[in-house]
């Protein structure tokens, strides 16, 4: 589900990376393997467990940021020629690589997941794998979870089974690219069905009453020799290739709820109280908001490119704070089993490289389609998944906030005692003095704190910026 992105546009000061070193230091997260996981990365390089079954005659493709190169994920849509769609859908096999119980496992259960700071990763598995022998790269034959969906007209999955095979990405394509080649008519059939079924599928998203958050990514933008902060709005790609990945998700938490084992990605329904202070946000951004509107369609209306939506659309992300995961074994249906956003059993089990918890779905749903019982070190594993991913969770969490928060500080500490105009977004219900704005240029979200009057809730005003120290991460508003 997505998450609020921060990285590099363009090259920094040598200050601003050498506070991230500190962060990551501080944090634990240096990046550094040991040796005896290293050396079984490149053991396991040079000698991967390969299928027997040979796909590699399916042209598929990756979509993803030009920079990647951990490419879990490569795809390829067709028309079924009694009518609808099918999708092949391949997923790196990364226990082609990584043997239970070894050091290369070990390391994989401490990290649990890939960590995004503004300028570098601080990868799950050693970068000889994630970048490089495990990575669905074009023009490389790797072994795979290959996912095939049939689909009728209107893009619901009629089957879904997977695989191990040997697969082989003709093209890595980058959003941009896809989102002009589509809106120029200029690609090719796989591609165009792309738009296609992801428009299937966001209608049947609608009907069911999901929602997906199209969040901007907050970039570091460089103007005129100085540093910014702005906001970059998804593509309509961004959200067709999203499709695909929830389809899967979907697909695979079915998989595991039939066979009775699994691990779920899950969602309670968002309490009252967390509504009421979305609405609360909505009005103090001038969004309307009528009350018969559900919350799933206001978020469908608005523009991601406007910076009033782009700092709701952050604020909805507080909705997606309880998730977490469930496991099941011997047949007992968990009592929760829906993820509220998606509005239906989901599971992750699209991005192995980067999330833990993905390598275990995807054993557990090869072993269901082949009817046989799953692999007795997944199950043994399931039992601590959810702490172990709910630890990890909290460190990305961590990284995420304290980097926004320290590159806002970096970009603006010359600036201390300029005024800016800003929205009050929020207001302490039992500190009106205390709340947090919302700046439109730059790109910035910070806690203000009025001395003297109650803040005006949803009210533009003039704030002076009286503190941004990149030593404690803080930045601190005023009334001006």
């Amino acid at each position: 589900m997505p998450r609020r992105h921060l990285h590099m546009a363009a090259a920094d000061g040598a200050a601003l990376r050498a506070a991230l070193r500190e962060l990551r230091a501080a944090l634990g997260a240096d990046g550094e393997f040991p040796a005896e996981a290293l050396a079984e990365a490149g053991r396991a390089a040079r000698e991967p467990r390969l299928p027997a079954l040979d796909a590699t005659g399916i042209p598929l493709f990756t979509i993803d940021p030009p920079d990647s190169v951990d490419l879990d994920q490569a795809m390829h849509l067709a028309r079924r020629p009694g009518g609808g769609y099918r999708v092949h859908y391949a997923i790196a096999d990364v226990a082609a690589f990584v043997a239970p119980g070894g050091p290369l496992d070990a390391e994989a259960h401490r990290r649990v997941m890939t960590l995004y700071f503004p300028d570098l990763r601080v990868p799950l598995h050693p970068a000889l794998l994630s970048e490089g022998a495990a990575s669905l790269l074009p023009r490389q034959t790797r072994p795979a979870l290959l996912w095939r969906l049939d689909l009728d007209a209107e893009g619901r999955v009629e089957t879904a089974e997977v695989r191990r095979a040997l697969v082989r990405s003709r093209a890595k394509l980058d959003y941009e690219g896809v989102q002009k080649a589509l809106t120029t008519g200029t690609a090719e059939e796989p591609l165009t069905l792309l738009e296609v079924v992801g428009r299937l599928r966001e209608a049947l998203e609608r009907e069911r009453g999901g929602i997906s958050l199209n969040v901007p990514e907050q970039e570091v933008v460089e103007r005129g020799g100085a540093y910014t902060l702005a906001y970059r709005a998804p593509l309509p790609a961004d959200g067709w290739n999203a499709q695909i990945s929830l389809m899967t998700g979907m697909a695979a938490a079915t998989l595991m709820l039939t066979a009775g084992t699994g691990v779920l990605r899950t969602l309670p329904t968002a309490p009252d109280g967390a509504v009421g202070r979305l609405r609360r946000t909505a009005a103090a951004l001038r969004i309307d908001w009528p009350h018969h509107l559900p919350y799933a369609e206001l978020v469908r209306s608005l523009d991601p490119r406007r910076p009033a939506h782009a700092a709701f659309l952050q604020e909805c992300t507080a909705l997606l704070r309880g998730a977490g995961y469930t496991v099941f074994t011997g047949g007992q249906r968990p009592e929760h089993a829906v993820h509220a956003a998606v509005a239906a059993p989901y599971a992750h089990c699209t991005a192995p490289l980067r999330r833990l918890a993905d390598r275990y779905a995807g054993e557990l749903c090869v072993a269901a389609v082949a009817g046989e019982e799953p692999p007795p070190w997944a199950v043994a594993a399931l039992a601590a998944l959810p702490q172990e991913m709910a630890a990890g969770t909290r460190l990305a969490n961590t990284v995420e906030r304290e980097c926004v928060e320290l590159v806002e500080a970096a970009l603006l500490k010359d600036r201390v005692g300029e005024t800016f105009e800003a929205t009050v977004i929020d207001v302490k219900e039992r500190e009106p003095l205390v709340g947090t704005v919302h700046l439109e240029d730059p790109a910035v979200v910070g806690r203000v704190e009025s001395p003297l009057r109650e803040l005006p809730l949803g009210e533009r005003i003039r704030v002076r910026l009286t503190e941004a120290d990149p030593g404690t991460a803080k930045i601190l508003f005023a009334p001006a």
